[in-house]
């Protein structure tokens, strides 16, 4: 069986973050013979409440109810994984990520980060990213990368079975 790799990303916000997931970083893992679990394939029923129109009187309170329903399902998702790629590109790291990378660490999950934003954006010249996301990843036992090959060599050796 494949070790199960979760996928923590601000890419489904955007269509090209969505191209590059599926058509890059997802077949990246799979080729690595690890099994992607992708945040963002969501059922069409999930799609179908972020869908409603903003004047329908039970929009708000479907939203919360499909919120608590993705995060309690993200957090499965986790729990169930070998190991994590969070993707941290970006101007900041994205908050939902840096949620989910904490998330991780404190299950003693291996979190590799990603970045291969040219931006810098480091607490100081010594950090590649926030320096709170930077231990986290590193004390849950991953690494920081900025190349995708890298990364998947990386979440090969963290997430091989002890």
């Amino acid at each position: 069986m494949a070790p199960r790799i979760y996928v923590a990303s601000p890419l489904g916000f955007t269509e090209a973050g969505r191209l590059y997931s599926e058509q890059v970083v997802l077949p990246a893992l799979r080729a690595a013979a690890l099994e992607p679990l992708d945040p963002w394939a969501v059922e069409a029923e999930i799609a179908d409440v972020f869908a409603l129109d903003r004047h329908d009187p039970h929009r708000a309170t479907r939203l919360h109810e499909t919120n608590r329903l993705v995060g309690r399902r993200n957090a499965e998702l986790i729990r169930s994984a070998a190991g994590m790629l969070a993707i941290l590109d970006g101007d900041d790291v994205d908050s939902g990520t840096a949620a989910e990378i904490g998330y991780a660490a404190a299950l003693r999950c291996p979190v590799v980060g990603l970045r291969t934003d040219l931006r810098v954006t480091g607490d100081n010249e010594a950090t590649l990213v926030n320096l709170q996301v930077e231990w986290f990843v590193e004390e849950s036992g991953g690494v920081l990368t900025t190349a995708l090959a890298d990364a998947i060599a990386s979440v090969v050796r963290v997430a091989a079975p002890a």
